[in-house]
């Protein structure tokens, strides 16, 4: 009898620790895909801005074209992405970049476009630095 409850005792243990390991692990892989999937979006929305600031930088969105539409089309699908997947502060700084971005003017080497130029460029590294502090919290 002493010898069936001692086992009993150890599997119960057992099967506790089997049960928490298994959480455990899902819990961690959950994490890895929810990182994966906004760094995944952050490099899209990121290459999207980079890539339509440079097309801007020479023509207007009214001009646009193809290339400005598939741009515009993924810079779009990204931010989406990034609004079901980060924190509201990284959310508020991709909306703000997003409308940098979509009121760029074509530079003509004026000193003012150049000036919206750089801040545009800080606004994209301040969205990089917040989405890498997200990212490392996940």
């Amino acid at each position: 009898m002493v010898n069936i409850l001692s086992v009993a005792i150890g599997a119960g243990f057992g099967l506790i620790g089997a049960v928490f390991g298994a959480w455990f692990t899902a819990r961690r892989q959950d994490r890895m895909w929810l990182r994966e999937q906004k760094l995944k979006a952050g490099v899209g929305f990121n290459a999207a801005v980079v890539q339509l600031i440079d097309y801007l930088r020479e023509n207007r969105l009214s001009d646009d074209g193809a290339g400005a539409n598939e741009l515009a089309g993924r810079l779009q699908e990204a931010r989406s992405a990034l609004y079901l997947l980060c924190a509201d502060d990284t959310v508020d700084l991709a909306d703000a970049l997003a409308r940098r971005v979509w009121s760029s003017r074509p530079s003509e080497g004026s000193d003012d476009r150049r000036a919206e130029h750089r801040e545009t460029v800080e606004l994209l590294r301040r969205f990089t630095h917040q989405l890498r502090r997200e990212i490392a919290r996940t």
